[in-house]
């Protein structure tokens, strides 16, 4: 959606806000599938540390990754706010679907690309290629991530393999 203000046109984007810890992130909607109340999530073996497992949706074994553990925090606490955001990552052209366990889901938020500034380079604990800004929303500073950046090609291909073995072994959940 682009809106014009005279001679310049400024694009405007929709990001689904969420909360790890005190600190607030944002994922692009393009990228949000469903956002889901927890539900008991079925251990894979071997799985990495951020791994939590899987889950079944509709059918489908959906991988599921502690973005808490992800971003070398605390695991995640549940509460009865946690949820599992569904995203579509780009893995080399093709969609791969992985459940990110957030603290709670805010909103919903539209942010002018003028309005969002770069990500910082200095002090920041996140790897910067997981940030493609940062933007100051009613005084609170929210992290835009890049949610293909945030799982890397490598680790999206072992939950992948993962959870296909899973299946194929009998430890994926049964259908509901």
């Amino acid at each position: 959606m682009a809106e014009t203000t005279g001679t310049s046109t400024t694009k405007i984007n929709s990001y689904l806000t969420f909360k790890l810890g005190e600190e607030e992130f944002a994922a692009h909607v393009g990228k949000v599938l469903n956002i889901l109340e927890m539900t008991k999530i079925t251990d894979v073996p071997r799985a990495p540390e951020y791994m939590k497992g899987v889950i079944n949706l509709r059918g489908s074994v959906l991988p599921v990754v502690d973005t808490r553990i992800k971003f070398g925090m605390t695991p995640t606490e549940f509460t009865p706010n946690t949820c599992i955001v569904v995203m579509d990552i780009d893995l080399e052209g093709e969609s791969v679907h992985v459940g990110a366990l957030v603290d709670s889901v805010q909103a919903v938020i539209e942010i002018d690309d003028d309005k969002i500034l770069p990500p910082p380079s200095l002090g920041t604990r996140y790897r910067s290629e997981f940030i493609v800004g940062v933007a100051n929303v009613n005084d609170t500073f929210i992290m835009l991530l890049n949610m293909d950046e945030v799982f890397s090609t490598d680790e999206i291909v072992d939950l992948h393999e993962r959870t296909v073995e899973s299946t194929m072994d009998g430890t994926a959940p049964a259908a509901e």
